[in-house]
């Protein structure tokens, strides 16, 4: 309805006439008066972030390591004619300037390793961009993007983790050393240090391990296969796949091809001739357990000093694979059915050179050396010392002793089998089938103490005491201890130095020789000495062990069957047998006249039917007055009893439980030679191992010998004061922890 205009001007208006009234505006937002100073606030919490990061980063940088790394020393180990048979330690090698290494090498590693190092400054953002691109097609991580600058930090300034943190630590100092040194010092500084597998660090270490030349000499294939070594020398290694490593090497000369940096016939002929290893790719079984001593042996003559060494060993190479063939055919034949299943052996020669030693039946199964760690009761083997020192004071073989029931302070000893006893008998007789009633009864009539004299000057080292039981080998000694007494009777010396190192030389030509001990004559009349032994085995409890020359040796068997002997010496030969098991469980139905006696006898025969490299002529000995009796056939082959396999194996820890245990692999592996620490030992070892691959290998008694690039787990923790070694400890593990004292690292600084 339209009001009129009187309405209008009246002022009457009707409510429909009155218009609605307008819709509230929203309120004004105030304007931004300073947006540049937002703007400065914004970029100053980012930089404080950044400066705080920066800083936590900094404080945290862990640049040295709390473990530090044992000297380093290589050994390359021949036998006795200079044949390169084995390695062991670490290899050093000697830091080169970059102008002496060859173009191929420096050309290889930067073209598979980084080809854009001499354009970046130390982080590669092209280089992260394309190795993300290819992990996301992949669905994996398949590309790194390290530089070697990067990589020289990782190696040398920082532990092996792989975090967010390290990266950024990592990609810090890499940019800082940018800075600081130029292109070819970094790469210089890289080639000398990078770990290069086989325990070598540094081209030149890796140049002399795998071709035994120095990083100067290198072909374009050795080259090469170096340089395709750098990512992953644990599972590449050339000692270990050589197959790999040689395929690696045709990648790296491919890419070298595609960048320009050789032509396609160089790469042609390199892969038509691919580098070859100075030594064996892989070690040979039979020289494992006989290396690792020899390696002890040779850190011993060294002393404090390091480096990288050849060991000219007195190892003869025919007889350390017979030794090795001999265990393991006589215990594959009848080890199962006698519950037997661990042997060792050792010859030497009588002036004490070891020429042969077998540590076990299976070294990738058990590294655990039988003839030098394992301390054994010897049982009647022992009986040698007790009739030496009978023959020193004046006793005859033919002098009678009484076989007959005795008690010594409440102790009633008897003889194997049981019985009254053989009344009176020779000495002779006494010793040829090792009479226990009789062996004590003399060992009185000589005195205990005098026994302890003669064994310990013959070399005995384990501490004896003057019991009743002395006489019957009651208390424990090693196989290479009493073989070596066997030698100083078949030399007519009073004692023999068991000895397996000729020479120690170094890359300067420089000699050491580890000196040898002499002895006067043997306080005994030899002829008497030769008697008691021949009749051993020509009418005693020795038979199974006669040859066609003269023979002489000695049984050996303890209570409940649990470790079996026979040593003895025949022509220029003296050999050392052991059966037994680890744990010390019994066997079944053997004694030393059975297996060992066997075991001998089979070494010794093809043994002297083929002549000892470089022996001396054995001395003369009285031959044998009466007939020597045939070895007994041995029984038809039994299976070997199933055994759970320990193999070697290599994995990233999952824990530290304590410096002597990791958790890896899905298992729990305790280190040989070590008792572990918990709280920041057990810390600082994790660090140093970060996720760096450990390789074990068994090591026997259900213990495992550790390394990492190389470098010993339990070496590496007794040396830093991180854990004890145990009673059992190889040579070179007390070794580390006497250095740790010394130095009072760890626990001993405390």
């Amino acid at each position: 309805m339209i009001p009129s205009p009187s309405d209008r001007l009246s002022g009457n208006r009707r409510p429909e006439d009155i218009d609605p009234p307008e819709a509230p505006r929203p309120p004004r937002r105030p304007a931004l008066r300073h947006p540049g100073r937002i703007a400065l606030a914004i970029a100053g919490v980012v930089l404080a972030l950044g400066v705080l990061v920066l800083a936590i980063n900094l404080y945290t940088m862990p640049l040295s390591p709390s473990f530090q790394e044992p000297e380093r020393s290589g050994f390359l180990i021949a036998d006795a004619e200079g044949t390169v048979v084995a390695t062991r330690g670490v290899t050093a090698g000697r830091p080169v300037a970059l102008a002496e290494m060859p173009a191929s090498l420096v050309n290889a590693v930067i073209a598979f390793e980084d080809r854009r190092f001499r354009d970046h400054w130390g982080v590669d953002p092209r280089g992260i961009a394309r190795a993300i691109w290819v992990n996301l097609r992949s669905g994996g991580r398949t590309q790194g993007a390290s530089t070697l600058t990067q990589q020289l930090v990782k190696n040398t300034l920082l532990t092996p983790e792989k975090t967010f943190t390290r990266k950024i630590q990592e990609a810090m100092l890499a940019l800082w050393i940018e800075r600081k040194l130029t292109k070819d010092e970094i790469l210089e500084r890289y080639l000398n240090s990078l770990y290069l597998g086989a325990g070598s660090y540094g081209v030149d270490a890796a140049a002399r391990r795998y071709f035994n030349k120095p990083v100067t000499d290198l072909s374009l294939a050795e080259s090469a296969m170096i340089a395709g070594l750098i990512q992953a020398p644990a599972r590449t290694g050339p000692t270990t796949a050589l197959d790999v490593a040689r395929q690696r090497a045709e990648l790296v000369l491919d890419v070298m091809r595609d960048q320009g940096l050789i032509g396609a016939d160089e790469a042609t002929w390199a892969k038509a001739h691919p580098a070859s290893l100075a030594v064996p790719p892989v070690e040979l079984p039979a020289y494992g357990a006989v290396s690792d001593w020899i390696a002890d042996e040779a850190r011993k003559a060294l002393g404090p000093l390091s480096g990288d060494f050849l060991v000219v060993s007195t190892l003869d190479r025919r007889l350390q694979v017979l030794a090795q063939q001999t265990i393991q055919e006589g215990m594959a034949a009848e080890g199962a059915g006698l519950r037997a299943t661990q042997a060792a052996l050792v010859a030497m020669a009588p002036d004490g050179r070891v020429l042969a030693m077998v540590g076990g039946r299976d070294y990738q199964e058990s590294q655990f050396n039988r003839a030098v760690q394992a301390r054994r009761q010897p049982g009647s083997i022992f009986k040698l010392f007790v009739y030496l020192t009978a023959l020193s004071n004046n006793w005859r073989p033919d002098d009678p002793i009484d076989d007959t029931p005795l008690t010594i302070d409440g102790w009633s000893p008897e003889n194997y089998g049981g019985g009254a006893g053989h009344g009176s008998v020779p000495l002779r007789v006494a010793f040829a089938h090792s009479y226990n009633l009789a062996a004590v009864r003399l060992q009185e009539a000589v005195g205990r103490e005098a026994v302890i004299a003669t064994a310990r000057s013959m070399g005995l080292k384990d501490d004896l005491q003057p019991l009743p039981s002395l006489a019957l080998g009651t208390f424990p000694a090693t196989l290479l201890d009493l073989t070596s007494a066997f030698a100083a009777v078949a030399a007519d010396r009073a004692t023999v130095q068991p000895r397996v190192i000729e020479v120690l030389r170094t890359p300067g030509s420089g000699e050491i020789r580890p000196p040898v001990r002499q002895s006067g004559r043997a306080p005994w009349p030899r002829a008497s000495a030769l008697d008691l032994l021949n009749a051993v085995v020509t009418q005693g409890t020795g038979r199974a062990a006669a040859l066609g020359v003269p023979t002489y040796g000695k049984t050996g068997t303890t209570q409940d069957n649990r470790d079996a002997w026979f040593i003895g010496f025949a022509g220029n030969l003296v050999i050392g047998v052991w059966v037994g098991n680890d744990d010390e469980t019994p066997m079944t139905g053997i004694s030393g006249g059975g297996l060992p006696a066997k075991l001998w006898q089979s070494f010794a025969a093809r043994a002297l039917a083929g002549g000892v490299a470089g022996s001396a002529p054995a001395a003369p000995i009285a031959a044998a007055t009466t007939a020597t009796l045939p070895a007994a056939a041995p029984p038809a082959p039994t299976p070997a009893p199933a055994v759970p396999s320990r193999q070697p194996f290599s994995a990233v820890p999952e824990a530290v439980v304590d410096t002597g245990t990791l958790r890896l692999g899905g298992r729990v592996v305790r280190l040989e030679g070590v008792k572990g620490l918990t709280g920041r030992p057990a810390r600082d070892m994790a660090g140093y191992i970060g996720d760096r691959s450990v390789t074990c290998r068994p090591a026997g008694r259900e213990r495992w010998r550790c390394d990492v690039e190389g470098w010993d787990l339990s070496e590496v923790a007794l040396f830093n004061g991180g854990a004890r070694a145990t009673a059992d400890a190889p040579a070179d593990l007390v070794a580390a922890e006497r250095k740790a004292r010394q130095a009072g690292r760890g626990v001993w600084g405390r």
